[in-house]
């Protein structure tokens, strides 16, 4: 697993250097390239941006509470396999982890709802 974190954490900081650099590489210059993209700038809706800022939020939000959730399963299968008779205990204490973590991810959809209807 530590692995795949390591991975997933490399691509997401790949993914932000390219557009770091992207963006300047894209920027206009010159008379006809800035009223272009005055005009491209004006015909962006905000709804987009919403959208875009929501959905965002909720990837963001249920790919970290989905690993979570996994190491915390994990986690309880091998307590389990090693001590069987603490197996009761392990599934409550999992349970009631497994909650706290869905419940942020429940925070996640509520913040993308208020971003998409109130902002």
């Amino acid at each position: 697993m530590k692995k795949f974190i390591r991975v997933f954490a490399m691509i997401m900081t790949l993914c932000a250097l390219i557009a770091c650099v992207s963006l300047p590489a894209l920027a206009a210059d010159g008379s006809e390239a800035a009223e272009a993209a005055e005009t491209v700038s004006a015909s962006v809706d905000s709804t987009a941006v919403k959208a875009i800022a929501a959905a965002a939020i909720i990837i963001v939000g249920t790919g970290v509470g989905a690993v979570c959730m996994a190491l915390a399963i994990r986690k309880s299968v091998e307590g389990t396999a090693r001590q069987p008779e603490a197996g009761g205990d392990i599934r409550s204490a999992m349970m009631l982890g497994l909650v706290f973590i869905e419940t942020a991810i429940i925070y996640a959809l509520i913040v993308a709802i208020l971003v998409i209807f109130v902002m």
